[in-house]
């Protein structure tokens, strides 16, 4: 029997955003769930933009940096690098029952709605749809195109889940994690694991 609640699949890519991904990280760890993270080049660059995160360069520094980052326990966050084409996410037979594609850019979008399978978040996305899992994408861009509300559609009519990283004003969020709080509790709301970062409507 797992340790862990349940396993998710967490890809981190280029859109800005940063924060969100890495809070909703840190609330699934809390949540005691194991994590399967992949982090975009892009992304990288963006965490190194928008944070004063400093990831290392290999899988194995990045899992290590962030298990102690999150106060994770051994083997709850695992790191895969872009070509590692045998990792469980890799498969339908492996693969988590939740993927998150938290900050999603739309170059991304556009490979997971198109199926291009051509790194290993595109694939997992693919796995995740090709066997009916559950995919939530987190497309932060201003104003979108027609080719992204396309892609963004299509993706629905399969089954996924589009939560757009915009934040609500009712609860009146005082700081900058408030908002970014405000967006993972929707996102985790929709994996069905409790939160208490944000009040559901009318409690």
């Amino acid at each position: 029997m797992s340790a862990y609640r349940e396993a998710i699949t967490l890809a981190i890519t280029g859109a800005s955003g940063a924060q969100y991904g890495l809070r909703l990280l840190e609330c699934l760890i809390q949540a005691n769930c194991q994590v399967m993270v992949m982090i975009s080049q892009a992304a990288q660059v963006v965490i190194a933009t928008e944070t004063d995160e400093q990831l290392p360069g290999s899988t194995q520094a990045q899992a290590e940096y962030l298990q102690q980052r999150f106060n994770a326990r051994d083997g709850q966050i695992q790191v895969f690098g872009k070509q590692q084409w045998m990792a469980s996410v890799a498969s339908g037979s492996g693969a988590p029952a939740k993927m998150v594609v938290c900050p999603c850019s739309t170059g991304a979008l556009s490979a997971i709605a198109c199926g291009a399978s051509n790194n290993l978040i595109e694939r997992a996305a693919d796995v995740a749809l090709k066997e009916r899992r559950q995919l939530i994408l987190v497309p932060r861009e201003a104003p979108y195109s027609e080719i992204h509300l396309e892609h963004m559609l299509k993706l629905t009519r399969m089954g996924c889940v589009v939560i757009p990283a915009s934040p609500g004003f009712y609860n009146k969020p005082q700081t900058v994690e408030d908002m970014v709080d405000f967006v993972v509790a929707r996102i985790l709301n929709q994996l069905h694991i409790e939160q208490d970062l944000l009040p559901r409507w009318g409690e």
